[in-house]
C-alpha cells in the first residue's frame, strides 16, 4: 500500500500566491518587519515595502508593456534582494516568472527564451552582454530589457526595474485574478544533465501548498519572534540560486511567509558566508553537500564563530554519515537533510530535527498531504524495504513539462503520480533513503552500485578534497565498472595513491562495488550551481579520453 504522511493535512487555501503571501489575516509579523538584507550593501526591505514595490512593479508593467496574463518574464541574474519585487510584481500582473541560470550561454539562455515564450528579460548590469545577445536572438527588443541591482547602465539604453515601478498615472490598474490550480505562475527549467532543459510548469496552488507543507515540517522550530538561543529571532542566510527551486521556495517564499530575516548573497563564497554567520547570528541555513564538505575541510572555517547555527538542511544530493559527523565534530554544526525536485515545488521530505543524527542518511518523512510508493522496474508496489523508483502524488505536484507532451506522459501517471527517477527505500519507521538516480547507477554484471554511496565513503579518505563516481565500460569484463574521479587534497595524486584509494575502498564495500575502473585525478568536480554532480560531463570526457588519449584541460 501506498505510505501516506504522517503530519496532519494542512488546508491548503485556493488562493493564488499574492493572496497567500499579502492579503493573509494570519500574519503575526509587522509591516516594518525587515526580511531581505544584502549584507555587502546593508541595503534591505521590509515586508510592506517588498508588497507595495512588488504591486508598484505589477501596475508600470500593465502600463508600459501592456502586460496579459500568462505573459512570461525571464529572470537571468544572480541573487540579488530586487528579485522578490520582480518576481512578485509579475504575479501580481498575472504573470509567469522563468528565472533562468546566470552562467548559461547565450544558447542556453536563447533556448530558455524562445522556449518560455518570454515577453521581457530582467538582468543585472554584469550579466548583460550575454542577456542582449540571447534577447536579441529570441526576438525580445531591448526596451523589455530591464536591470536589477545596484548598477544602472550609464547611457540609458537599459531601464532599471525603478523605473517601471515609479511611472505615474498607474493607479487605475487592478490586479490580475488567477486560477489558482490552472494559472502557473512559474516556469522553472530542470538543470539539463541529459538533453535540452526542460521547462516545469508550476501553479499557484503547487507553491502555496509547498510552503505550507515545508512550515508543517519546521513550524516548531523556526521562527521570527526571539527565543532564548535566537534573541533577535531566526534568520536565513540565503546562498542558493533563487533561480533553481530549492532558493525560490525555501528561501525566497518562506521568508516572507514567515517574516525571516534572509540575508542574500549573489553566490557562495566560503569566507563570506562564514563571516556573516557570525556578524549577524544567522541561525539557519539551506545548503548543499559540497557546502558541507567545505565546512568540514576548508582552513578558514576555524577563524569564525558559527556557534549560533542551531540547524542546517541540505538537499539537491545524497549526504553521508561521513560528512555529517566531519562538520558537527568540527563546529559542531548539525545539518539535516530533506528531499525534493523541481517538479515537486520541491520539497516532499525532511528529516524531523528531533532525530536528525538518528536517522542520517535518510532524506526524512514524508510532508503534509503527500502520498508515496516505491515500484519496481515492472511498475509493481515493493514492500517497505525493497529498493525501487519513488513515485510521489500530492498538490505540489507540477502541471507537466511545457511544449513537451511526450515527457509528461512519461512522468505523470493518470492517477496523478509522479514517477521521480530517483532510486531508494522505505524503513520500517517510514523514514525515506534515496540511493541514486536511475540513470546513474551503475551496473556490475547486474548488480547495481549507487555511484552515491561510493561517494560518501570515499570523501572520508583523509587524501581526498572532493570525489565523483561513474560508470565505464570494461571490455575485458562485458560489464560496467565503477571508476573515481578523484581530487587529491595534496599534490597531484600519484599511481601509488590511486592503489592506497582502490584498495582502501575495497576493504569497504561489497565486491561488486570495488574501483574496478581505478582512480583519475583532477583539478575540480563538475558540479551545478544547485550541487549537483554533473557526471555526464566526466562521462563525455572519459569517452575523449578513450579516444584521443588524455585530456590535460582543466575541467
Amino acid at each position: 500500500m501506498p505510505t501516506d504522511s504522517s503530519y496532519a493535512p494542512v488546508d491548503i487555501p485556493d488562493v493564488g500566491i499574492w493572496d497567500f503571501l499579502f492579503e493573509r489575516n494570519d500574519r503575526d509579523f509587522p509591516d516594518d518587519k525587515v526580511i531581505y538584507v544584502d549584507p555587502y550593501t546593508e541595503r534591505s526591505y521590509t515586508y510592506a515595502q517588498v508588497k507595495q514595490s512588488a504591486a508598484d512593479l505589477g501596475k508600470g508593467l500593465k502600463s508600459s508593456w501592456e502586460w496579459k496574463k500568462g505573459d512570461v518574464l525571464a529572470l537571468y541574474t544572480p541573487n540579488c534582494i530586487d528579485t522578490p519585487i520582480v518576481t512578485w510584481g509579475t504575479i501580481w500582473a498575472g504573470g509567469i516568472v522563468s528565472p533562468a541560470n546566470p552562467g548559461y550561454s547565450v544558447e542556453e539562455l536563447a533556448f530558455q527564451l524562445k522556449d518560455s515564450g518570454a515577453k521581457g528579460l530582467v538582468t543585472q548590469w554584469d550579466q548583460l552582454e550575454v542577456a542582449t545577445k540571447a534577447a536579441q536572438e529570441a526576438g525580445i527588443p531591448d526596451e523589455r530589457i530591464i536591470l536589477i541591482g545596484d548598477k544602472r547602465d550609464p547611457s540609458a539604453r537599459f531601464k532599471h526595474f525603478t523605473s517601471i515601478r515609479n511611472i505615474a498615472g498607474t493607479s487605475r490598474y487592478r490586479r490580475t485574478k488567477v486560477d489558482s490550480d490552472k494559472d502557473l505562475a512559474f516556469l522553472v527549467y530542470s538543470s539539463g544533465t541529459t538533453g535540452l532543459p526542460k521547462g516545469v510548469m508550476l501553479s499557484h496552488r503547487n507553491i502555496v501548498a509547498n510552503n505550507l507543507q515545508l512550515r508543517a515540517g519546521e513550524s516548531t522550530n523556526l521562527s521570527w519572534k526571539p527565543r532564548p538561543d535566537a534573541p533577535n529571532g531566526d534568520s536565513v542566510l540565503a546562498f542558493l540560486p533563487f533561480f533553481h527551486i530549492y532558493g525560490l521556495t525555501c528561501l525566497l517564499h518562506q521568508s516572507i511567509y514567515a517574516g525571516f530575516k534572509c540575508l542574500v548573497m549573489p553566490k557562495f563564497d566560503i569566507e563570506a558566508w562564514c563571516k556573516f554567520v557570525q556578524n549577524y547570528k544567522i541561525t539557519y541555513s539551506y545548503v548543499v553537500p559540497p557546502v558541507v564538505l567545505l565546512l568540514s575541510k576548508h582552513p578558514c572555517v576555524d577563524k569564525y564563530d558559527l556557534s549560533s547555527i542551531r540547524m542546517m538542511n541540505s538537499g539537491a544530493a545524497p549526504l553521508t554519515r561521513e560528512l555529517v559527523d566531519a562538520v558537527f565534530k568540527r563546529k559542531g554544526l548539525k545539518v539535516k537533510q530533506g528531499y525534493g525536485l523541481s517538479e515537486t515545488s520541491p520539497t516532499t521530505h525532511t528529516q524531523p530535527w528531533s532525530s536528525w543524527y538518528d536517522t542520517i542518511g535518510s532524506v526524512g518523512t514524508l510532508l503534509p498531504n503527500l502520498t508515496a510508493k516505491y515500484m519496481g522496474p515492472d511498475e509493481t508496489e515493493l514492500p517497505a524495504g525493497q529498493v525501487g523508483e519513488l513515485w510521489i502524488k500530492g498538490p505540489n505536484i507540477f502541471k507537466g513539462y511545457h511544449n513537451n507532451p511526450e515527457g509528461t506522459r512519461n512522468a505523470l501517471t493518470d492517477d496523478g503520480y509522479f514517477k521521480t527517477g530517483d532510486v531508494g527505500y522505505q524503513d520500517a519507521d517510514g523514514n525515506f533513503f534515496i540511493t541514486d538516480r536511475i540513470k546513474e547507477l551503475i551496473k556490475y554484471k547486474g548488480f547495481q552500485v549507487p555511484p552515491a554511496e561510493l561517494e560518501g565513503i570515499l570523501i572520508s579518505h583523509p587524501s581526498i578534497s572532493d570525489v565523483a563516481v561513474i560508470g565505464v565500460h570494461k571490455e575485458e569484463l562485458a560489464t560496467e565498472v565503477p571508476l573515481a574521479y578523484v581530487v587529491p587534497k595534496e599534490g597531484k595524486g600519484s599511481k601509488e595513491l590511486e592503489a592506497e584509494i582502490v584498495e582502501w575502498l575495497g576493504k569497504k564495500v561489497a565486491n561488486h562495488k570495488k574501483l574496478r575502473g581505478g582512480v583519475r585525478f583532477t583539478d575540480e568536480i563538475p558540479k551545478s550551481v544547485s550541487g549537483k554532480i554533473l557526471r555526464r560531463v566526466l562521462k563525455d570526457r572519459m569517452k575523449a579520453e578513450l579516444e584521443n588519449g588524455p585530456v590535460k584541460a582543466k575541467l
